[in-house]
C-alpha cells in the first residue's frame, strides 16, 4: 500500500517544480564547485603546508575515497530513512567539514577534514539524485536530469575561475570557506521546499556490503598511491592488492545472498545499464581527473599564477555548461543515448590524444584544440550517463540506482587519480633515471619526488639551482603528463567501443520534442 502511495504522488508543478529542482541541484553544484576550486588551489596548499606528491594525492583521495566508499550505502540510507533527512544531514556534515578544512593548521588535519567532507558529500549527492528520480516521472524526469546536468556544468565552468581568484586574492583556505554560505542557504531552503520520500521496501541496512566494498576501495587506492614510493613488489603492497581482490569477491558474494541488496547485480544483466555505468566510470577516470591534474600542470610546468591557471581551464570547462543545453534542445530528440555516450567518450579520447602529442612543447596555445574537444565530449556525457542508466531502473529503487551511478563516477575518480598518479610518477622517474643513471638511488629518488610534487627548481639534488637540472625537471614533468594524457586517451577510446556494443538503441531512443517543464508537469497531473 505504501509503495502505491509513493508511486502515485503527483509531480510538483510551476514554482514548486523549479524550487525542487534548485534544491536537489544545489548540493551537486556545491560539490563540483568545491572539487574544481580545490584542484586549482592544490599547488598553493602544497607550498603552504609543505606537502609531498603523496600528500597532494591524499588531499584529493581522502575526500574521493570516503565519498566513493559511502555512495552506495548513502543511497540505501536515503531509501530507508528518508531522502530529505539524509540530504540535510549530508549538507550539514559537508558544510562543517569545509570550515575545518579551511582552518587546518597542518596537512594531517586537512586530510582528516577532507575525509569527513567526503562522507557528507556522499550522503547529499545520493539523496539528491534519489529525490530527483522519485519526484519527477517520464519525460519530465528527463528534463529534470538535464537541468541537474546544466547546474553541474555551471559549477565545473566557474570552479577553476573562482578557485584561481580566491586562492590568489584571499588564500587557499577560502576555497573551503566559500562552502559555508552556500551550505547554510541550501539547508534552509530544502527544509522548507522538499517533501520527504523513501522506498517502503528498504527495511534493513546492508552493513556487510558497506564494509566489504569500502575495504576493497581503500586497499586498492592505498596500494596504488604507496606503490610509487615503497616499490610494487614490497610485501605490504602485494598484501594490499590481494586484500582488495578478496574484499571485492566477498562484496559480490554478500550482495548476492541479501534479500534486499545494496547493489542488485541483476540490473547489470541489462546491457544498457552496464554500458551506461562503464561510460560513467570511464568518463570520471579518464576526464574528470584532468580537472585536478591540469591546473597543477599549468602552474608548475608553465609557471602560471593560480588565477591564470583557472582562466586557462575555460576551453575544457565552458563546454560542460553549454553542450548539455544543446543536447537538450537540439540532439536528444534526434540521437539515441547510445550515440551520445559513444560520441562523448570518443571526443574525450581524441582530445586527450591531441594533448598528449603537444604536452612536451609546454605551449598552452597548442593544447587549446584538445581541451575544446575533451570539453565538448564531457558535455555530451555529463548528464547523459546518469540519465541513460536511470531509464532502465524502477523508480522505487532510485536511491540504489543513484548510489551506483555516483559510486561509478567517484570510484572512477579515486582509482583514476591514483592510477594516473602512478603513470605520471613512473614516467618522471624513467626520464630522470635515463639522464642521471650514476646518481645515488636515494638522492635520485628525492629529486624524482620533488619534481612529481611540482618543485622543478632542481633543489632535490643540489644546493644551488642549475639550468641543466631545471631543464631536466621540466622535461621529465612534461613527459609525465604526455604519458598521463596518452593513458587516459586509450582508456576512453576503448570505453567508447564497449559502450557502443552494450547500450541498446531501443532503451535510449530519441525523446520527442518536449514542452517546458512546467507545462509538462501540469500535463502529467491531468
Amino acid at each position: 500500500m505504501l509503495a502505491i502511495i509513493e508511486q502515485s504522488k503527483p509531480q510538483p508543478s510551476g514554482l514548486q517544480a523549479v524550487l525542487v529542482l534548485i534544491c536537489v541541484s544545489a548540493p551537486s553544484f556545491m560539490l563540483q564547485l568545491d572539487s574544481n576550486i580545490v584542484a586549482v588551489s592544490l599547488p598553493s596548499i602544497t607550498d603552504s603546508l609543505g606537502a609531498t606528491f603523496a600528500g597532494i594525492e591524499w588531499v584529493i583521495t581522502a575526500y574521493t575515497l570516503s565519498f566513493a566508499s559511502l555512495l552506495l550505502p548513502a543511497g540505501a540510507l536515503a531509501d530507508r530513512f528518508g531522502r530529505k533527512r539524509v540530504l540535510v544531514t549530508g549538507l550539514v556534515l559537508f558544510t562543517l567539514a569545509s570550515f575545518f578544512c579551511g582552518a587546518a593548521p597542518n596537512l594531517d588535519t586537512l586530510i582528516a577534514a577532507r575525509a569527513v567532507q567526503g562522507i557528507g558529500a556522499a550522503l547529499q549527492l545520493s539523496a539528491a539524485l534519489a529525490t530527483l528520480a522519485s519526484t519527477f516521472k517520464g519525460d519530465t524526469r528527463a528534463r529534470a536530469f538535464a537541468f541537474w546536468g546544466s547546474v553541474v556544468g555551471i559549477a565545473i565552468t566557474l570552479g577553476p575561475i573562482v578557485g584561481g581568484l580566491i586562492t590568489q586574492t584571499f588564500g587557499w583556505q577560502w576555497a573551503f570557506y566559500i562552502n559555508l554560505p552556500i551550505g547554510a542557504v541550501s539547508i534552509a531552503t530544502i527544509l522548507v521546499v522538499i517533501d520527504e520520500s523513501r522506498d517502503p521496501g528498504a527495511v534493513r541496512f546492508d552493513l556487510p556490503g558497506v564494509l566489504t566494498f569500502s575495504a576493497f576501495l581503500f586497499l586498492t587506492t592505498l596500494g596504488l598511491i604507496s606503490g610509487n614510493h615503497d616499490g610494487w613488489t614490497s610485501p605490504h603492497i602485494l598484501l594490499e592488492g590481494l586484500g582488495a581482490v578478496v574484499f571485492l569477491v566477498l562484496f559480490i558474494v554478500v550482495e548476492k545472498v541479501q534479500a534486499r541488496p545494496m547493489v542488485d547485480f541483476s540490473f547489470f544483466r541489462r546491457p544498457t545499464y552496464l554500458g551506461a555505468n562503464i561510460a560513467q566510470f570511464s568518463f570520471a577516470a579518464g576526464l574528470l581527473t584532468m580537472l585536478t591534474f591540469m591546473p597543477i600542470y599549468f602552474q608548475h610546468a608553465l609557471g602560471l599564477s593560480p588565477r591564470t591557471a583557472g582562466l586557462l581551464m575555460l576551453p575544457m570547462a565552458l563546454p560542460l555548461f553549454v553542450v548539455p543545453r544543446i543536447v537538450t534542445s537540439q540532439l536528444s530528440h534526434r540521437l539515441t543515448g547510445r550515440t551520445l555516450l559513444t560520441a562523448g567518450l570518443a571526443l574525450v579520447g581524441l582530445g586527450l590524444a591531441f594533448m598528449a602529442l603537444v604536452a612536451d612543447t609546454l605551449d598552452y596555445r597548442l593544447m587549446v584544440v584538445g581541451m575544446l574537444a575533451t570539453g565538448v565530449g564531457a558535455g555530451l556525457l555529463n548528464g547523459e550517463t546518469t540519465k541513460v542508466g536511470m531509464t532502465v531502473i524502477p523508480a522505487e529503487r532510485a536511491g540504489m540506482a543513484s548510489g551506483i551511478s555516483g559510486t561509478m563516477r567517484f570510484t572512477g575518480i579515486v582509482i583514476g587519480f591514483a592510477a594516473l598518479g602512478v603513470v605520471l610518477f613512473s614516467r618522471i622517474a624513467n626520464t630522470i633515471t635515463a639522464v642521471l643513471p650514476a646518481l645515488g638511488e636515494n638522492e635520485r629518488l628525492g629529486f624524482i619526488r620533488e619534481v612529481a610534487s611540482g618543485n622543478l627548481s632542481g633543489t632535490g639534488i643540489a644546493a644551488a639551482h642549475t639550468a641543466e637540472l631545471h631543464a631536466l625537471a621540466q622535461k621529465s614533468f612534461a613527459d609525465g603528463y604526455a604519458a598521463l594524457f596518452t593513458t587516459s586517451a586509450v582508456f576512453c577510446l576503448l570505453a567508447a567501443l564497449v559502450t557502443w556494443l552494450l547500450v541498446r538503441d531501443s532503451d535510449t531512443a530519441p525523446i520527442a520534442r518536449r514542452v517546458p517543464l512546467q507545462a509538462s508537469a501540469q500535463s502529467a497531473e491531468r
